[in-house]
């Protein structure tokens, strides 16, 4: 009997280890799907060369340089959720108007930007992005994807959809000695991203701060130290780490790759 316990304790070990990698268990990795289809509204904002898009509320910048391009879009505040919602993926096709191109199934953007409230409009006629209204400002060329720009606005029909990323997520750094800034990018899965740690060469796991879109702030001093990040998606709850993603040379104003991605 003795020995069929332990036989089965082995197995149970084994098991375990095989969803262990560094020690950080990863069993529950969880594989982001599709949400119902629903109803919105959508517009644009900018011009064909989706210039005016650079930038936004979510601190990606140079969209062209970080991988979104022009399918982005800027969420209404009741979406963006005080910028957790930096970085998710929609589909969005254009529903039951004469603008809609009938060949068109949908078009998939990433959230990049905020559409404020315009409260001197009514939500109806003007302010479009006034909660408790969900609204898409999309980037002119996403938007001529689905439907006549010359409509202005279209109903649509929208689900959250899983981000397909190449490559690794991407930390952009900002701050100074004494204070990490980190614009996190290039997130596969949901897309988003709900806490971040970090850990230098020569410390524990430090808790970083939401700081505002897609960034993350540690007061910390961290030079000289090579960084490994451990981070959480929030629509998934799956926490993924990027061991000694830095080098200890680091510095501001570079961006950093990793292999490692939400699924």
């Amino acid at each position: 009997m003795a020995s069929i316990l332990q036989a089965r304790s082995f197995m149970l070990i084994a098991y375990a280890m095989m969803f262990t990698f560094m020690g950080e268990p990863t069993a529950a990795v969880v594989t982001f799907r599709p949400s119902k289809w629903s109803l919105a509204h959508a517009t644009f904002y900018g011009d064909e060369t989706a210039s005016e898009t650079m930038g936004g509320a979510c601190g990606y910048g140079n969209l062209f340089k970080n991988g979104y391009g022009t399918d982005t879009v800027a969420l209404s505040s009741t979406l963006f959720n005080n910028g957790y919602a930096c970085g998710s993926c929609f589909q969005i096709k254009c529903y039951q108007a004469s603008a809609c191109y009938k060949n068109v199934a949908y078009t998939t953007v990433t959230a990049t930007n905020l559409c404020p409230p315009n409260w001197s409009k009514p939500s109806n006629n003007g302010g479009w992005c006034n909660p408790p209204r969900v609204h898409f400002d999309m980037a002119k060329p996403a938007f001529m994807k689905i439907a006549q720009w010359k409509a202005g606005i279209v109903p649509v029909m929208y689900r959250r959809v899983p981000c397909q990323r190449k490559g690794g997520v991407r930390f952009s750094f900002q701050g100074n000695g004494y204070w990490l800034l980190v614009y996190v990018m290039n997130v596969g899965g949901g897309g988003d991203i709900s806490s971040m740690m970090v850990k230098g060469s020569r410390t524990g796991w430090i808790k970083m701060s939401h700081n505002w879109g897609a960034s993350y702030q540690a007061f910390a001093t961290l030079g000289g130290q090579a960084l490994s990040f451990r981070i959480t998606s929030y629509t998934t709850k799956e926490t993924i780490i990027a061991w000694n993603v830095v080098p200890s040379n680091w510095n501001v104003g570079l961006t950093y790759s990793t292999s490692t991605n939400f699924h």
